[in-house]
């Protein structure tokens, strides 16, 4: 059998349609048709993933869990229950070990280095068993909205996002998971120590020593723990240009049913705030940078994020206005 060279093409592309996808190649013949009179444009599978694969080999969540090279996969050790994430740069790392070792092996840990130091950290046995993630001179909201997505994160019932400057003499993070799993809180912190460290911002965060938790409705961007429900509609809260995190505190309400119930400090669980300024040093050594405008970017940004979700609010008001009335 002889092939001329339109049949050739047309046998190669039935062979590779499957393969293509949504390639924008095509052969026609001279009337615009394959061999078989069927249009070769409609070999082209449709967009979506839905339509490309079976749905038996879909995965569409992940985890941040080390894996080794060797064995079989059904014998690596079990993805962490929850999940620590610290920003953090090597001059903290005294408080960064300690606070590590208050995590039991039941947490994966992920640390975002903010000055590119990750081979120090090899000093400790620790480092070889958390994931590393360099990314000079970022905010931990900046780390946090590209690497914690909801997918990424779902595996874990309790993501802690944590600063790294915290006192930890007084914790121990599986104690914590269980009190506030026990008091249903979605969103929560450990209580700050007002008699060591740097006293809170915030009377609300301070500690009570007479309960467990207080409900408080709010806690702040410092050190906060959150369900895994509750940081699926934060992490869609956080701004990609935003990088400092300024407002979202004040916003956390939204991100669970019952804010009065379900946000709290854990007084039980207690934490020394030691208030080291690490981001504002960063911009030093940069043209321009200098903490005083680090500091000015940061309410800069809070002025930006509190224009939009008010702008938001008023949209959504307005849109569900207009069904009202139709519906009238």
């Amino acid at each position: 059998m002889v092939l001329s060279s339109s049949n050739i093409t047309n046998v190669f592309l039935n062979f590779w349609a499957p393969f293509i996808g949504n390639s924008s190649v095509t052969a026609q013949s001279n009337n615009g048709t394959s061999g078989n009179g069927t249009d070769v444009a409609a070999v082209r599978k449709p967009r979506g993933v839905a339509e490309r694969l079976p749905p038996g080999i879909i995965v569409r969540e992940s985890d941040l869990h080390l894996r080794r090279l060797w064995g079989n996969p059904t014998s690596d050790d079990a993805t962490g229950k929850y999940l620590l994430t610290l920003p953090v740069g090597y001059t903290e790392k005294a408080y960064v070990n300690a606070t590590i070792h208050k995590f039991s092996d039941k947490f994966d840990i992920v640390l975002f280095h903010y000055d590119g130091r990750i081979n120090e950290w090899d000093e400790f046995e620790w480092s070889k068993r958390v994931v590393h993630v360099s990314a000079r001179k970022q905010a931990k909201w900046w780390f946090a909205k590209r690497f914690l997505q909801p997918s990424i994160v779902a595996a874990y019932e309790y993501v802690f996002l944590w600063d790294e400057d915290l006192g930890v003499d007084s914790f121990t993070a599986e104690d914590y998971v269980s009190i506030v799993r026990k008091h249903g809180l979605g969103i929560s912190q450990p209580a700050l120590d007002k008699t060591r460290g740097r006293r809170p911002q915030y009377e609300v965060t301070g500690r009570r020593p007479a309960g467990e938790i207080h409900k408080s409705r709010f806690v702040e961007v410092m050190a906060p723990v959150f369900s895994r429900d509750a940081w699926t509609c934060v992490w869609h809260m956080i701004q990609n240009d935003l990088v400092h995190g300024w407002g979202l505190d004040y916003n956390f309400w939204r991100c669970v049913d019952e804010p009065d119930e379900q946000i709290g400090v854990v007084d039980a669980q207690f934490v020394v705030h030691r208030g080291v300024p690490t981001l504002l040093n960063q911009g030093n050594g940069e043209r321009d940078a200098t903490s005083a405008k680090v500091r000015s970017r940061q309410f800069d940004e809070m002025r930006s994020f509190n224009a939009r979700i008010t702008n938001a609010d008023k949209q959504l008001a307005q849109a569900n206005n207009a069904a009202a009335d139709h519906h009238t």
